[in-house]
């Protein structure tokens, strides 16, 4: 795919260059409130070399994204507003907003801007063209996206996996590139799919095992270890004959899970599950961070009145010493409720293996990146910290992402 360096060469300046980034960030506070406090800008970081590079290059540069999932209408709680007064932080320049997508304020936001400047549009799905499955309906709307510019830079990674207008129908209607941030996330992950280096560990957490299905059966393949944690390690353990009290279960799942760890007793793969959890009869207060009183509780004696809310001291221990030697790891998902601070050790101690570990490691996007920063670790410490959990996964398990497709058909 040609990349940004190269559409630069041939010369951006008073171009419109429309860059698709994932600017998708938290917002705390009531939707109705003038003022709403974004709690994790990492996306917004990622997203500033691409934009910054094409204004110093003279281009007019108009970008675009996604927040949240509103309905195909304007919803206040899913306003980019915020977004554009720290995007502007961070750039030091003035972002100009347009307070629609392809409609006046767009149009208008867009004639004004000079060489160098950079105007951002409200959230794309705010236009039901943007997610539709109905390819006529896409198309509408990314011709009146291509009517603001002149070329097109893709950089969201965190959305190449979605077959949406300004990631999938809209690089076909203007010449295009790969932003940087893209071209990085795709350099790492053919780390993680081609020529590896061993030992290579998989460390797989999150709430539903249900999503986590495709990536572990292509995985088995690849991986040399994988270590589950978060409320998925329950249908685990239910599958190994272990009574998981009130903690998160998919009864659902639970033959492919056992057809799994058959899998991977077959083909040598180690699969590694919690020995003990931190369980409490109730789900933390997440906006007080109230504190609970958790018991260390073995897998095999987890009361019926409990719930597992985060791997146990034992398992911290455990999975630790099962990356200390990985040359590669890949890590998607948290191991427990990380957002309380009495459920964050456990992922707190597969951060810090990660870093102990000296291994070339991935961060796999999503909660993962968030706890990370929340925890207060040093970004630049881990070889990558993805911005797209859901199209690190998608990659990981060999799909085709539609968006990186567009891209390639230069």
């Amino acid at each position: 795919m040609k990349t940004i360096d190269e559409l630069i060469a041939q010369g951006v300046g008073g171009k419109r260059v429309f860059v698709r980034a994932d600017l998708n960030v938290p917002l705390d506070g009531d939707a109705s409130a003038a003022e709403r406090n974004i709690t994790d800008d990492g996306r917004i970081r990622a997203a500033v070399p691409t934009i910054r590079k094409l204004a110093e290059n003279g281009a007019r540069v108009v970008v675009a994204s996604h927040l949240g999932r509103p309905k195909g209408a304007p919803d206040p709680q899913f306003s980019l507003a915020p977004v554009a007064k720290r995007l502007g932080e961070l750039l030091g320049l003035d972002v100009t907003f347009a307070t629609d997508t392809v409609g006046d304020s767009a149009k208008s936001a867009v004639e004004a801007t000079g060489e160098g400047g950079v105007t951002l549009l409200e959230n794309l799905r705010f236009n039901p063209g943007e997610t539709s499955k109905d390819d006529a309906e896409r198309a509408a709307f990314a011709d009146e996206l291509a009517a603001l510019a002149d070329l097109y830079v893709g950089d969201g990674f965190g959305a190449v996996h979605r077959k949406h207008a300004s990631v999938y129908d809209l690089p076909a209607r203007l010449p295009h590139a790969a932003g940087g941030l893209i071209a990085t996330e795709v350099g790492v992950l053919k780390k993680l799919t081609e020529d590896v280096k061993r030992p290579y560990a998989v460390v797989l957490g999150g709430a539903k095992v249900s999503d986590k299905l495709g990536v572990i059966e292509h995985l088995l393949q690849k991986a040399d270890r994988i270590l589950i944690g978060g409320g998925m390690a329950y249908t685990f353990l239910k599958a190994q004959g272990h009574e998981v009290g009130g903690s998160l279960l998919q009864e659902d799942q639970i033959p492919a899970v056992k057809g799994y760890l058959e899998q991977a007793e077959k083909l040598g793969v180690e699969f590694v599950l919690p020995v003990d959890v931190l369980a409490a009869e109730s789900f933390p207060d997440l906006k007080t961070k109230a504190p609970a009183d958790p018991a260390a509780v073995p897998v095999s004696a987890i009361p019926a009145g409990l719930m597992g809310l985060d791997i146990g001291p034992e398992t911290r221990k455990l999975y630790a010493s099962k990356l200390a030697d990985a040359a590669t790891v890949f890590w998607n998902g948290p191991m427990g409720v990380f957002e309380h601070p009495d459920y964050a050790e456990g992922t707190r101690a597969v951060a810090q293996g990660l870093l102990d570990s000296g291994s070339f490691n991935v961060v796999g996007g999503g909660d993962s990146a968030a706890a990370v920063r929340l925890l207060g670790f040093d970004e630049n410490a881990f070889g990558h910290i993805s911005t797209g959990g859901g199209a690190s996964l998608e990659y990981l398990e060999g799909k085709t992402l539609p968006g990186l497709a567009a891209l390639e058909d230069s």
